[in-house]
Order: structure tokens, then sequence, then C-alpha cells
């Protein structure tokens, strides 16, 4: 008997709300914690063994970012939600990688949900689920697997170059979300290089056979993206908006270009997304046009064909009294006829510019 995987729907159904379920594929990934703790003058970096160690770091005034990698470790997220004080609905979310981006606020913290987007060795588009939660003088980040975009995050932190070490935890939630966002710019820019890929491929004497599946797959690519992308512009927006204690007035402002961004991002989304939709009608049209080529030569081939077979057919009927039938040169008239009656209307099609 063959067993199918469960959905991530069938994977939720009949659990009670609140209950910690990891809906993602990455069912392997390891269990990494790295912390940074810092203020204008000092920083700690660290990678930690056991999720309890991060538990010192809950109370200190430095700024302390935690980042929890392998959202399959259900107990690790549960133990720290616990001491956190998390809402059980957050430790849902945080492990169901089919949450759409979205924004909670709580009396203490903030919990942010987007989609981390890239391309993989083989060119195949990866989401991968990410959650903040921001707090008082902390921000803890839920990765689904190890490998992220906050290099240069961490090296900011590290050098204590920037405004990161100077300012509050609700600016390195900003940091980290515009991390995310300026990456959707590379990403998209891969997803323009394969849309001219494809209209070079179009315009060839040839075209590839499987074009049509490629501009299926880059269709479900940039719908998959425009759904990962869009509803991160009403997540800024009201954060930037916001009136919650955690976040202070400098740091609206950092989060109105954040917003830019993601408008300027999700524009592009669109004008791609008709590009693509262009590129099917171009090549249903380039298919039409050469149908059309072939209906032509084969119409003008009938056209020709049509008289001579004409003539061919009166004298192959078998009468007595055709007059032509006792002519001594009658076969040789008759194809001086047909062959005239062919070069002329190959003469006459030309002129019309048919051929």
């Amino acid at each position: 008997m063959e067993f199918k995987t469960p959905s991530p729907a069938e994977k939720q159904s009949g659990l009670a709300p609140g209950t910690v379920v990891y809906t993602g594929d990455k069912t392997l990934s390891d269990l990494y914690i790295e912390v940074f703790d810092y203020d204008k003058d000092t920083c700690e970096e660290k990678e930690l063994d056991r999720i309890e160690e991060a538990f010192t770091y809950s109370d200190t005034e430095p700024v302390t970012w935690i980042n929890m990698n392998g959202l399959n470790h259900i107990k690790a997220i549960e133990t720290i939600g616990e001491q956190y004080k998390l809402h059980p609905l957050i430790l849902e979310d945080i492990a169901n990688t089919q949450q759409r981006p979205k924004i909670d606020e709580y009396e203490n913290y903030l919990f942010v949900v987007l989609k981390m987007l890239y391309f993989d060795k083989e060119e195949n588009l990866s989401i991968e689920h990410i959650s903040f939660v921001l707090g008082r003088n902390y921000v803890i980040s839920f990765q689904e697997a190890d490998g992220d975009v906050f290099d240069g995050v961490r090296n900011r932190i590290r050098t204590g170059k920037g405004r990161l070490r100077t300012s509050g935890a609700d600016y390195l939630l900003y940091a980290l979300m515009d991390a995310v966002v300026d990456n959707y710019f590379n990403l998209i820019e891969a997803m323009g290089d394969k849309i001219e890929e494809l209209e070079d491929d179009l315009f060839e004497e040839k075209p590839n056979d499987d074009i049509t599946y490629d501009i299926q797959s880059l269709k479900k690519e940039i719908l998959k993206i425009r759904r990962a992308v869009f509803p991160l512009r009403e997540v800024v927006n009201r954060i930037e908006k916001s009136d919650h204690p955690l976040i202070v007035e400098k740091t609206q402002f950092y989060l109105r270009d954040l917003y830019d961004h993601i408008v300027q991002v999700s524009e592009n989304i669109e004008i791609y997304r008709d590009m693509i939709w262009g590129l099917m009608d171009m090549y249903m049209t380039t298919i039409s046009n050469k149908m059309n080529e072939v209906m032509k030569v084969l119409t003008i081939m009938a056209s020709i064909f049509i008289p001579l077979t004409f003539l061919a057919g009166i004298y192959g009927m078998n009468f007595e009294n055709m007059p032509e039938l006792k002519s001594r040169y009658g076969y040789y008239v008759l194809w001086v006829v047909m062959i005239m009656v062919f070069f002329g209307l190959l003469y006459y099609f030309k002129r019309k510019k048919w051929l």
C-alpha cells in the first residue's frame, strides 16, 4: 500500500487552536541557535547548544538578537515560548509555513511573519517561512533552515558600523526586515533575466518545444512571489503607523523607507506578471503565424494544381467523340497548356506578393 504525504491542511486538521505543528518539508533540519548581545560599546556573539541557554538574555539591558534555525524542533519553540510568555497562537503561526505575512500586536511584544525568497542552485524558487518577535530589548527570529540574508546585519553588529549598535530592538527588527526586502530586488532581477531569455527563445526561428512548460513554470513562480510579497505592504504599513511603545518615532522614518521599497518590488512584480502573460500570447501568435505560413503554401499549391487537375480530368474521360483524342500532337499540346497555366499562376501569385 502506498502512503500519501499529508498536506499542511491535513496536518492541522482536527487540532485545537494553538497546537504547534510544523507544516513544512524541511523535517531534517538541525537545531541551530545563535545570539548577539550588544550595546554601544560591547558585542557578545555566541552559538548555543540548548535553547535554555538563551533565557539568561531575557532580562538584560543590552539589545539581544536570538536567531533560531529549525522549525521542525517543536519542543524548542514551545520552550522559548514559555520563557518569553508568547501566546499559543503565535507559536502555532511560527511553525505553520502556510501562514501568510502578517503582524500581531500584543501588550509587551510584536509578532511579524514574512517570507524569505531565493533561487536555489537548480534555479528553483525556494520560499522560507520566517517569524520575528520584538520585545522591549530583544528580537527573536525563527527560520526554517540554515542559510539566510542576514550576514550584512551580523557584520554591522560585529563592527559597530551604522546605527544598529546605538539603536534599540525596534531598529534591529527594521534592519532584519530590510535585509529580506533587499533580497527581493535580487530575486526580481533574476526573474527579469529569465523573462528576457524566454523572449529571445520566442524570436528564434525554431523556438524550443518546451517553451510552453517554461512559461507556465515562470507564471507559477511569479504568482508565488506575489502571494509572498503583497501582504508585506500591509504589515510594514501597520508597523509604521503603529502607536505601540516598542516602536519609537525615529525608527518609523526608516519603516517608511522600507514601505517604499516594498511598493517598488510589488510594482515590478506586476510588470513582470503582465510580461509573462504576454509571453504566452506572443508564443501563441508565433505558432499561429507559422501555421498561417504553412496554410498559405498549401493553399497556393492547391490553387495551382486545381486547373491542372481539371484539364487532366477532362482528357482522362473515355468518350469516343473527343476530337483531341485523334490529334497527333494532342498529348504534347495538353502538356504545353498545363505548363503555361502552372507558370502563369506562379507569375500571378508573385505579382500579388503571395509568394
